[in-house]
């Protein structure tokens, strides 16, 4: 099943790419493992998955310390909520955090990374529709935020992400993250989940996170 998923993706990436002019080789798939047994994420790297990611530090710790033993060169991204007592953790095994949306974490985030003698990767977490339930910089914030990362903490994010309301079309807040992300020079754009991500690849992703549509519907707990 994981075959067949991953060539339809690769299909409808290719197809959309070539209608809206852009080179597929840009966007990267990451396999989304919440939930996903070890045997089925380690198929998904033999079909040639090479980035993944996990919402939560700890299930990600007990899945991939193993994982990463055979397989060193899978690139691993954090893409759910870190709170500021995880981060030690977080940057042990992490290589990119998607989800930074406070000057808190930020600090955190850098005192760790000095800590531990290690730079990971980091990303900007935009609340791209102003929702009081979610996590993220507000968009007139972001010109501020990025200001105190650079200047006080040296911090160059490698890239922008966000979720879009559920219930509402995502088209119009891909295009906004395009917007924002081309305002601050930002090369990556994490955006677009199994439902929508060719619509995310048609106004500029760069990166997409593919859980169902690679391992299908999981099983709820």
């Amino acid at each position: 099943m994981i075959k067949e998923n991953l060539i339809s993706i690769k299909e409808k990436i290719a197809k959309t790419c070539k209608t809206f002019n852009r080179d597929s080789s840009k966007v990267k798939i990451i396999a989304v493992s919440k939930t996903i047994a070890s045997e089925k994420i380690i198929e998904a790297i033999n079909l040639g998955c090479k980035i993944f990611a996990e919402n939560y530090v700890k299930e990600a710790q007990d899945k991939w310390s193993k994982i990463r033993q055979e397989y060193p060169s899978i690139e691993l991204h954090l893409i759910g909520h870190l709170q500021s007592n995880k981060v030690k953790e977080a940057v042990e095994t992490f290589d990119c955090i998607q989800t930074v949306d406070s000057k808190k974490l930020a600090i955190a985030l850098k005192k760790e990374m000095i800590n531990q003698g290690k730079k990971i990767d980091l990303m900007l977490q935009v609340n791209i529709g102003d929702e009081a339930q979610k996590y993220g910089i507000k968009i007139n914030e972001i010109a501020e935020f990025i200001n105190f990362c650079k200047n006080e903490l040296d911090i160059e994010f490698a890239g922008i992400m966000a979720i879009p309301p559920a219930e509402e079309l995502a088209s119009p807040y891909f295009a906004l993250l395009k917007k924002i992300a081309n305002q601050y020079n930002f090369s990556q754009i994490s955006m677009g989940m199994s439902g929508d991500f060719q619509e995310a690849i048609a106004l500029g992703a760069t990166h997409i996170r593919l859980g169902t549509a690679i391992f299908g519907q999981r099983i709820k707990k």
